[in-house]
């Protein structure tokens, strides 16, 4: 239960992240944001593991930095894809990734979870796709003036950001409870590395304007708190069950979305939110 409830914890806190992202990236380039994001979460994570306790190993610390440079380059696909290609898309289908690739890997491992738990994590792949998905209200053909489209430069974008963001949860699973918040100190300084090389490369490496180095400030925050959460939730349960839970996120933007921003719903995104609320009950008893 301890496990399910930290899962959900860091659900939350990556959806309210993932929201003040959104408002940050519609005044800058998103790769502009987490060139502060990433360093401020490494200050934060480095002031705070040694009142976590625990040591680092040399396993414990490759897992962690295999788990930054994934989150690092995952943030930047997503985000890349949904400049070009359609949200209604790309969403969904990188939240099935994210979902569906850790429940493999835990399979693959020997996890075998309980008939109502499985019916759980496929419940809530479901939801995921259904949350994650446009409503006909906001979904467009163009963005900035320009078409948007599916393209296999998209197609490629999106996979590969599913796939990181699921290698990122697999590292974070494979790190243990033995080294307190060391390895996600570690993650976050590779995450800046990852960000920072990247940034140089496509020549956009400036730090954004004040404004947003508050909002970025503010993401640091709620990535120390939902990293350290699915570490600790990883601990204590499965990967194939604690991913998914993880995975349901995108419940909270729309929330957020929805009752700040006056954004419209739609219905299956409604259906998607109750089923992410059943499928985290039937895990959490089973």
């Amino acid at each position: 239960m301890t496990a399910v409830l930290l899962a959900l914890v860091a659900a939350v806190t990556y959806g309210v992240s993932d929201f003040v992202g959104g408002i940050a990236s519609r005044r800058v380039a998103a790769l502009r944001v987490v060139l502060v994001s990433y360093p401020v979460s490494l200050v934060i994570a480095l002031a705070v593991a040694p009142l976590a306790g625990g040591s680092p190993t040399w396993s414990t610390t490759m897992w962690g930095a295999v788990s930054g440079v994934a989150s690092g380059f995952a943030i930047w696909w997503f985000y890349l894809a949904l400049a070009d290609g359609p949200m209604s898309v790309v969403s969904p289908l990188t939240a099935i990734l994210v979902a569906g690739i850790p429940v493999v890997v835990g399979f693959a491992a020997g996890e075998r979870p309980g008939g109502l738990a499985i019916a759980g994590v496929v419940l809530a792949l479901v939801a995921v796709v259904l949350v994650s998905r446009e409503t006909p209200e906001t979904a467009g053909e163009a963005v900035d003036g320009h078409r948007v489209g599916f393209t296999p430069k998209v197609a490629w974008l999106t996979v590969g950001a599913g796939v990181a963001f699921a290698v990122s949860f697999v590292g974070l699973d494979r790190i243990g409870d033995d080294s307190g918040l060391w390895p996600l100190a570690v993650s976050r300084a590779a995450a800046t590395a990852a960000v920072w090389v990247a940034a140089a490369g496509m020549g956009q490496f400036r730090f954004p304007p004040r404004s947003v180095v508050r909002l970025a400030i503010g993401i640091s925050v709620l990535d120390v708190i939902a990293n350290g959460a699915m570490m600790y939730a990883f601990s204590g349960g499965m990967l194939s069950l604690v991913a998914v839970i993880g995975s349901l996120y995108p419940a909270a933007t729309v929330l957020l979305a929805m009752t700040v921003l006056g954004e419209r719903v739609g219905g299956l995104q409604k259906v998607g939110m109750g089923l992410a609320v059943a499928a985290v009950a039937m895990i959490a008893v089973a």
